[in-house]
């Protein structure tokens, strides 16, 4: 038979004093003399007894937790994020609980209500769409200190945040320097990931600027199986397409798979430009051409600016997202095949449910 562990009054028994007095020492509150702080522990050692957890944190209103909400840790830039808030917070004695919305709304939203159901201390989150985040109403009303982490700016909440559309505006002059006028954007769906929607309407801007074609378009989600059928058909129909902009660098090494079995050469026959700066990109060859940024920081500050506002003190001084990505070349961005570069057509847009 299993033996019951020790409880409080066990404790209390072995120091040979009441059980508020052991509650006092454990708390760390109240009076105790050094005599019996000292019993009190040592009784707590021998008999292997742990302090209840929840019951502190009933007392102290703390769970000692911070929640973390993020799309999906498929791609590896929502896996650093979310390594480096967790370092982070058990630095400062805090555990985080993640969960993911899968790029769904209403499971975004069921995720942050059961979070502020456990009583979390503060939350950082990576939302679908900030603007129209019910998500993100819950925690505004609630007061709970939070940081999102890639969204923009909304509701006067912190971010760690990229300008995307000045992200976009890089890779725009990226294939323009090589010499490319027809190029295509490949992205989630756009109600299902703001920084899409924002790279893609960066992207359709610069290149306007830059006097080049408006760039086809190609929505998928993100488990799409027959991107291979798709950007088949995306190229047939443009046939003047020499690059693509991908909005994540996990869709861009899709691509580039997709791309190598309609027997294409990268960058010889296209072109490909990613978004994150994933490690998986530097070891493919030809290694990706992207838009670099550091979502172990992201995650990092995110949590620092939650404790701060948990504790009082000062929160970091949050990036300017202008200053938080660099264009990475790579192999995979290269000048267009002769006798394509000088057409002239305005590419269309393309859906996946066309």
């Amino acid at each position: 038979m299993k033996p019951r562990p020790p409880t409080i009054k066990d404790v209390a028994d072995r120091a040979g004093c009441g059980i508020a007095t052991v509650s006092r020492v454990l708390n760390q509150k109240g009076p105790a003399s050094a005599d019996t702080r000292e019993k009190v522990l040592a009784a707590a050692d021998d008999l292997g007894f742990e302090f209840n957890a929840l019951g502190r944190s009933l007392q102290s209103s703390s769970t000692k937790t911070i929640g973390c909400v993020v799309p999906s840790l498929a791609n590896p830039v929502f896996a650093d994020v979310v390594q480096a808030a967790q370092q982070e917070a058990n630095a400062a004695g805090y555990q985080l609980i993640l969960a993911c919305s899968e790029y769904d709304d209403e499971l975004e939203t069921s995720a942050i209500r059961t979070l502020l159901a456990k009583r979390v201390d503060g939350l950082i989150a990576t939302v679908n769409s900030a603007e129209n985040s019910q998500g993100l109403d819950l925690l505004k009303s609630n007061g709970l200190p939070c940081s999102l982490v890639y969204n923009r700016k909304v509701m006067g909440l912190p971010t760690w945040a990229v300008d995307n559309g000045a992200a976009a505006a890089c890779v725009a002059q990226a294939f323009a320097r090589e010499g490319h006028r027809n190029t295509g954007f490949l992205a989630l769906r756009f109600n299902r990931s703001d920084r899409s929607r924002e790279r893609h309407l960066g992207y359709v801007k610069a290149c306007r600027d830059l006097g080049l074609p408006t760039p086809a378009l190609l929505e998928i989600e993100e488990q799409d199986g027959n991107l291979l059928e798709l950007l088949g058909t995306l190229l047939s129909e443009h046939r003047f397409l020499t690059g693509i902009f991908a909005s994540n660098d996990f869709l861009a090494l899709a691509a580039m798979k997709a791309a190598r079995d309609l027997g294409l050469r990268i960058p010889d026959d296209l072109s490909l430009i990613g978004f994150d700066g994933i490690s998986t990109g530097l070891i493919v060859d030809p290694n990706l051409a992207t838009i670099e940024t550091d979502p172990r920081a992201m995650g990092r500050g995110a949590v620092q600016t939650v404790l701060a506002e948990i504790s009082g003190d000062e929160k970091p001084a949050q990036p300017d997202p202008a200053q938080t990505f660099r264009f990475r070349p790579g192999g995979t961005l290269g000048p267009p095949p002769a006798g394509r570069m000088d057409d002239r057509e305005a590419a269309t847009s393309l859906s996946s449910t066309a």
